[in-house]
């Protein structure tokens, strides 16, 4: 007799199988009765399951027989989720402060961690390197925000890493104007290779430093209290 579970433990697990055979969106997930036969669940908590994953723009229902059956994935559950939130900040009407307060927050705790867990920087210095070409604000602040994303995706906590982009993506507008506003952008620049050079050394307390400093010179006006 198959063990009654919840759709949330179903998600987690139809997220697993994901990752774990390395789907990608165009891929056809198995259909529901095999997925509950695989997972060890009632076919209506995968249905249940699965209408989520639809709503969150994951899969994509599809209705057949054969090789034509079972959900079509149209996007990584953590590319949805980002989306979800963007949405969110983008309707919430937050104030310039509340971003970057969040910012600041999350990003000292991620760039902490990185440093201590020893996390690679090679995406760190790639948006570095790419900052240095940029000619104008919108292409820097593109490079920034890889940079931004990859501490948090150094901090191993998937979960903060798509806050971290919807965060960004809510405002980049607001980024590229503090960029124009800057004019030289070398003092961002700076605080880049500030924190990346602390994440080297697996220093999590200059890490965390570096961070903050570095927003107080992007946002003075934000940080002059």
């Amino acid at each position: 007799m198959k063990r009654t579970r919840t759709f949330e433990d179903v998600l987690a697990q139809i997220e697993r199988r994901i990752a774990e055979d390395g789907l990608t969106a165009g891929d056809r997930l198995p259909a529901e009765r095999q997925l509950a036969e695989q997972l060890g669940v009632s076919r209506s908590s995968v249905r249940e399951a699965m209408r989520v994953l639809e709503s969150l723009g994951v899969v994509s229902s599809q209705v057949g027989r054969g090789p034509d059956a079972g959900a079509v994935l149209t996007s990584r559950p953590d590319t949805a989720l980002t989306d979800l939130l963007r949405l969110h900040l983008g309707m919430a009407g937050l104030e310039l402060r509340e971003v970057i307060d969040a910012r600041h927050m999350i990003e000292q705790w991620a760039a902490s961690h990185a440093a201590s867990a020893g996390a690679g920087t090679a995406a760190l210095a790639a948006a570095v390197s790419g900052m240095d070409g940029a000619r104008t604000a919108e292409e820097f602040v593109e490079h920034d925000t890889a940079f931004h994303c990859a501490i948090a995706d150094a901090s191993g906590n998937r979960l903060i890493a798509a806050i971290m982009r919807s965060l960004r993506d809510s405002m980049r507008r607001y980024a590229v104007e503090a960029v124009e506003h800057l004019g030289d952008t070398a003092i961002l620049r700076a605080g880049h290779v500030r924190i990346l050079r602390a994440i080297e050394a697996g220093d999590a307390d200059e890490a965390a430093r570096a961070v903050s400093e570095h927003l107080a010179h992007a946002y003075p006006s934000l940080f002059d209290h």
